[in-house]
């Protein structure tokens, strides 16, 4: 199981509730579409296999590196987990031209705070929405089963 994340913006709480949530559905791998913000969220996800990207709002970049190692790298990135093919990223910028391509079994990005799942072809695109709650007042991420492509929403 794969968790996705976005615009965590140092809320611990959430982030907290986001990871015991993942415990409890066995989720092995966390993709993290920026802001994380701070340095110090990065250990909360040492349970996982974590891949991220960098966010307009992210500070301590030496930090973070230190802390995260090669899990979080500017955006946007190009991985192969699990024998499924993803692009990462936080802001949306040529979005719909990686989704058109479809290169790509999973496209997830962040930044806008605004939910959007949609599958084109067979490239499934996810924006989590944000797990702060600061925009919108829904904290939210998303699980998703890699091998079937159905997902979960879920309000943390």
């Amino acid at each position: 199981m794969w968790m996705v994340i976005s615009d965590t913006h140092d809320n611990l709480e959430r982030v907290k509730r986001a990871v015991e949530e993942a415990k409890k559905r066995n989720v092995r791998v966390v993709f993290h579409c920026g802001d994380i913000v701070a340095p110090f969220v990065i250990p909360l996800f040492k349970d996982f296999e974590l891949h991220g990207v960098f966010g307009n709002n992210d500070g301590e970049w030496l930090f973070m590196k230190e802390k995260a190692g090669d899990a979080i790298k500017k955006g946007p990135r190009e991985l192969e987990v699990d024998g499924k093919k993803v692009a990462l990223m936080h802001e949306p910028f040529l979005l719909e031209a990686i989704v058109k391509s479809q290169m790509y079994d999973y496209v997830f990005y962040g930044h806008t705070h605004k939910m959007d799942i949609r599958r084109e072809g067979k490239t499934l695109v996810v924006n989590p929405g944000e797990a702060c709650g600061c925009l919108t007042g829904k904290s939210t991420m998303v699980l998703l089963d890699p091998d079937t492509g159905e997902y979960e929403v879920l309000e943390i």
